[in-house]
């Protein structure tokens, strides 16, 4: 039995309810921004898409700091991997704490060909970044080891093909209408009606 603590209050939980624990923390949503933000806008995103990459170094910065750090827009992240690689490298991101994921995403970004295309496998480059994010090589074996996990990945991207249509990456729900490809700051502006 492992001792959970969360400020002063212990909690003795069990090992299944700690796995469970756990399994949220995984599987729990990405985001960015003020829950009571006006208007939400939902990027899906394949890690090895160098279109995603594109906007998420040079567009994604100003839309932070002009939509979601004012509270405007809240901004949640998405898998949806088109390959093996953007897959293994989105398992290891979500073995992340929530608060380093955006970060963890970004330098997957800045370095994708570095990982994506670097030499040994897409397993062996990812390590490098992962350590530096903070991440043990046990906790990055078991990420991508995580059978359950990946099978949530790929499943979620199912449902956003069939419910939104999302057929390219990046693309974008916002206010209930689909978007696609790697917009610029203006255009997105224009959709918030800023």
């Amino acid at each position: 039995m492992a001792i959970l603590r969360r400020g002063l209050l212990y909690l003795a939980i069990t090992p299944a309810a700690r796995a469970a624990l756990e399994e949220d923390a995984q599987r729990g949503e990405r985001s960015l921004g003020s829950a009571g933000a006006r208007q939400t806008a939902t990027e899906f995103f394949s890690l090895s898409c160098p279109h995603c990459a594109e906007f998420a170094l040079k567009a994604f910065p100003e839309i932070r700091s002009r939509f979601i750090g004012p509270g405007r827009l809240r901004w949640v992240f998405y898998d949806f991997p088109t390959d093996k690689a953007a897959l293994q490298a989105a398992m290891v991101a979500r073995y992340l704490p929530v608060d380093r994921y955006p970060r963890f995403i970004n330098a997957l970004f800045a370095n994708q060909d570095r990982w994506l295309f670097g030499a040994g496998s897409v397993a062996d480059s990812l390590w490098p970044l992962a350590s530096d994010a903070g991440m043990d090589r046990s906790a990055f074996d078991r990420a991508l080891d995580d059978a359950g996990l990946q099978d949530w990945i790929v499943q979620r991207a199912l449902d956003a093909e069939k419910q939104w249509h999302v057929d390219a990456t990046p693309s974008f729900v916002i206010d209930g209408r689909l978007y696609s490809g790697a917009m610029s700051v203006a255009k997105f502006a224009t959709i918030l009606g800023s």
